[in-house]
């Protein structure tokens, strides 16, 4: 149902905790195996390697010592004649590219066609596949352009759609950056309708595979008793776990604002506790 929506609602034209020279290496290897040679920058693989970590370790030993590597133009082309055949990652690597502005000029039009096309050709991709994680991440980006709308590609603002896509990607393919998005949703009247329960349960599936912010927010949530019941030890822990989850990342600041706001408020004995869990399970959840 959601690909057929998506379908009829994008504009047709000629043509994603990846970099563009790993990605690269994926689709030198394994993706298309004729690639390379088409592209004139590195010799095709024998037999491609079953995985996108294999692929990229064996172009790594290839290329250890070379130099310079591939080229950025040499990358671009390689993406280009990639997405051409209708490989999802590169597709992602090209709408990042162009919607960042990184190494083309930016153009958020090109870029929300070739996310739009992941979600048409790929919706039904399954949720542990070597690719699930590129297609619910298009769906996430695709849906925040419904969000705000795109009036230069002829995309409405219609936030009933974005939502519709986000939860696919959350539900479906258990996207952690689409669960938490789902979580912020749920706060906020205007969104989803303001639902802390709703919002925990979702933060708390995406805080548990990792999401430096979900488990900055969950537990923000559980130490203040915002909607849940409280439990400052356990929302203490969640604070602790993302601020070493974050740390260098753009959320470091504002979740170290939380972090010490609470560790300000709870008694010492609840700061003991509370770094104890996440020395001892916070690893299972991302943490260091």
């Amino acid at each position: 149902m959601v690909r057929s929506s998506v379908e009829s609602e994008r504009i047709r034209w000629a043509r994603a905790p990846y970099s563009a020279m790993v990605l690269t290496m994926w689709l030198c290897c394994a993706a298309v195996p004729a690639l390379a040679q088409v592209s004139g920058v590195l010799p095709a693989l024998p037999n491609a390697p079953a995985t996108a970590a294999d692929a990229a370790l064996f172009m790594a030993n290839r290329l250890d010592g070379a130099g310079g590597g591939i080229s950025t133009m040499d990358q671009i082309a390689a993406l280009e004649d990639a997405a051409l055949a209708g490989q999802p990652m590169a597709l992602y690597q090209l709408g990042l590219m162009y919607e960042a502005g990184e190494g083309v000029e930016r153009d958020p039009v090109k870029a929300f066609g070739y996310f739009s096309q992941i979600a048409d050709e790929h919706a039904d991709t399954a949720p542990r596949g070597l690719e699930a994680d590129i297609v619910a991440q298009s769906f996430l980006k695709v849906g925040e352009y419904y969000r705000t709308g795109l009036p230069e590609a002829g995309i409405p603002k219609n936030e009933d759609y974005s939502n519709k896509l986000i939860l696919h990607a959350a539900s479906y393919f258990g996207d952690a950056d689409a669960q938490y998005r789902v979580g912020e949703l749920y706060l906020d009247d205007a969104e989803l309708g303001a639902s802390p329960l709703q919002s925990a349960r979702w933060l708390n599936l995406a805080a548990r595979k990792g999401h430096a912010g979900a488990q900055a927010k969950l537990g923000s949530m559980l130490f203040n008793g915002e909607g849940i019941g409280i439990d400052q030890i356990e929302g203490l822990m969640w604070l602790t776990v993302a601020s070493r989850r974050a740390v260098g990342t753009s959320d470091e600041s504002w979740i170290n604002d939380l972090l010490n706001n609470a560790m300000s408020i709870a008694s010492a004995d609840q700061r003991q506790q509370a770094v104890q869990r996440a020395d001892s399970l916070g690893t299972r959840f991302g943490g260091l």
